[in-house]
């Protein structure tokens, strides 16, 4: 149907609150005065005034996910070498090349959908809901094992300096710290991020700089002797495959930048991939090549957990050692701050689009959707203490979430050239490099699931699955609530509805018989009763009778016939019966003379037992006795 716009010319007075039209004439209110107008002015800025938007610029933005991605360099390093012995820097920068190719993938993606959400959003826009949610779910799951796990390892690198802290308290204290750092907003966030990523960066320098520094005086006899043991797992391919399984874990935190690129200003996000790249491309091969280079491949294992800190320590002293223990505390505290930043971007995208509820969605004076920040945090509690603080126990759903979520990303690209051909976009990913790509990950994906756990462990998959199930249950229901509720009440309908019936039709029996009960007529013989004895009579039928008729008879002689006693007989039962509602007064009058065969008459004609007749007490003047009457009852 057409649409038609309608301009409406208003009156000068509409435009003006102090003026009012009365008829055809203005009449003025009296104007406010300046102090209340002052006030009101205020209030209604301070309600207008919008939320502060901050958009981050590349170092802030490179800082808050390059923390997670770069502090990697803490585990991977030693988990590549336990995999692959003497070529875990091999697959350390076959990891960097496969993150080279993302770099254009998610370039792609984020440019052509510049919106926050990463996988999912890349999914929703190029597939189902249902698809997208599913790759919601798994980065909720790696953010809240990322944040768990590094706040946790951050105060267990704290505890090797200060052994009475309580580590699962100050785990709680770290995640809370960075919740309430979050809700201030994304700018104070950064700063605090760009410190720490900083500090982190030099930090590596510094141990870089120890250990070559050390190499020159002291050669090269351990990296040589690495390099002649026996190849692990029988062959080079399969360390190296390995070997890759294990370092794809240290690209967590690319996945980050997608997920906050509404907070970035434009044309920061690419570099905040190239940065990220970077560093990761330096850093983890050269943490790995030094390592091989000063601790013999058996000891890794023996120092997996504190590998970096272990080769300050060899190579520069108690200072070095402290300085990475600092350092890894901070950074893996960064990481929890990219784990809030990242899931706010991406929960809020999800409830925008209605998938969990909008009261989510409320947001603080800064912008930060606090409610969204303090629900993470309490799922974040709530496993810490599941675990009991035993958080590798969630190394396996950070391992399959982070590597699945990397994988569907590909394919979201895959699916956008396909379906999404003529979007522009600022750069394009070659089908070689998205396919490269794709298997890369799938096969770190496979090795992990396939590794063996250690004894006593449980493999990653098993775990994955204990906090996937339930997730994606959780997700299924908000999606398909409408329809969960609608089978809800045809349940409900097919359970009650019969019920229901049931008891109307025992309601309208017992209905029925009420009506039955009360509709039975009661009978009172008057001689001209005044009307407080009426008025008893009506109190007795109210208290003891199920009944809502009586007849009111008055049995005159034709030759004894008094027209005042009748008249005022009906004035009486008159106000009676407005004042006895409940009760149906009927007056009737008989000519005839009152005894035992008229009461049987009566009994008869008007299917009235004579027990349900009365009459007032008589004196001793009656002519009948009691019994002769056949039952007729005394109330008065």
């Amino acid at each position: 149907m057409e649409q038609t716009n309608i301009a409406v010319s208003l009156p000068d007075n509409l435009l003006f609150p102090g003026t009012v039209m009365a008829g055809n004439s203005k009449e003025t209110k009296k104007p406010a005065s300046k102090k209340t107008a002052t006030a009101k002015t205020k209030k209604a800025s301070r309600a207008k005034k919008p939320h502060k938007v901050t958009k981050l610029s590349e170092i802030p933005a490179t800082a808050i996910c390059g923390n997670d991605i770069t502090s990697s360099v803490l585990y991977v390093s030693a988990l590549s070498i336990i995999s692959a012995g003497q070529y875990a820097w091999v697959a350390l920068i076959i990891v960097a090349f496969v993150l080279y190719l993302f770099r254009k993938i998610y370039g792609e993606v984020v440019g052509a959908l510049p919106l926050n959400g990463g996988a999912y959003n890349a999914l929703l826009n190029t597939t189902s809901k249902s698809i997208a949610s599913l790759a919601a779910t798994l980065t909720l799951l790696s953010y809240m094992a990322t944040a768990v796990i590094s706040a946790s390892e951050a105060m267990h690198y704290l505890h090797t300096m200060v052994p009475s802290l309580p580590v699962i308290t100050a785990t709680v204290v770290v995640l809370s710290c960075f919740m309430a750092l979050t809700i201030m907003g994304i700018g104070e966030s950064a700063a605090v991020a760009v410190v720490i990523f900083f500090f982190h960066l030099a930090s590596l320098v510094v141990l870089s700089g120890t250990v070559i520094f050390y190499l020159f005086h002291h050669g090269l006899d351990t990296f040589f002797q690495n390099n002649s043991a026996p190849v692990m797992h029988g062959s080079v391919k399969m360390a190296i495959f390995w070997g890759f399984s294990a370092a794809m874990l240290g690209i967590s935190g690319f996945e980050s930048s997608a997920n906050f690129v509404e907070e970035q200003q434009p044309g920061v996000f690419p570099k905040t991939l190239r940065n990220m790249w970077v560093a990761v491309s330096i850093f983890n091969p050269l943490m790995a090549l030094l390592a091989l280079a000063v601790v013999p491949i058996p000891e890794v294992s023996h120092h997996e957990a504190d590998l970096l800190s272990y080769m300050g320590q060899l190579t520069g002293g108690k200072w070095v050692s402290a300085l990475v223990s600092i350092d890894a505390t901070l950074v893996l505290s960064g990481a929890v701050l990219t784990s809030y930043v990242g899931v706010s971007g991406l929960i809020e995208r999800i409830t925008l689009d209605r998938i969990l509820p909008q009261f989510l969605l409320k947001k603080n004076d800064r912008g930060s959707s606090y409610r969204i920040i303090v629900m993470f945090f309490l799922m974040c509690v709530s496993i810490l203490f599941i675990t009991e603080g035993e958080v590798e126990k969630l190394a396996g759903v950070y391992t399959i979430s982070f590597l699945s979520v990397m994988a569907l990303f590909a394919m979201g690209n895959i699916l956008l050239k396909i379906k999404r051909a003529r979007l522009p976009r600022p750069e394009r990913a070659g089908w070689g490099a998205v396919t490269f790509a794709l298997t890369a990950v799938t096969i770190a994906l496979v090795g992990n699931i396939i590794k063996e756990p250690k004894p006593g462990e449980t493999p990653n998959f098993i775990i994955f699955l204990e906090y996937f199930i339930p997730a994606l249950f959780i997700t299924g229901i908000m999606l398909n609530r409408v329809a969960l509720l609608d089978a809800t009440l045809q349940f409900i309908e097919i359970l009650y509805v019969p019920i229901m019936k049931m008891v109307q039709r025992i309601d309208q029996k017992i209905l029925s018989t009420i009506d039955q009960i009360q509709s039975q007529e009661f009978v009172f013989f008057t001689r001209g009763d005044n009307i407080a004895n009426l008025n008893k009579v009506l109190l007795y039928i109210k208290n003891n009778e199920h009944t809502r008729r009586l007849k009111i008879v008055h049995v005159t002689d034709p030759h004894q016939e008094d027209p005042e006693v009748l008249k005022k007989l009906e004035k009486d039962l008159e106000f009676l019966d407005r004042e006895y509602p409940e009760i149906d007064i009927e007056f009737v009058k008989i000519k005839g003379r009152f005894g035992p065969d008229l009461i049987q008459k009566l009994s008869k004609e008007w299917g009235i037992p004579v027990n349900f007749m009365f009459i007032g007490s008589p004196g001793d003047r009656f002519p009948y006795k009691i019994e002769e009457l056949g039952g007729v009852r005394l109330i008065i």
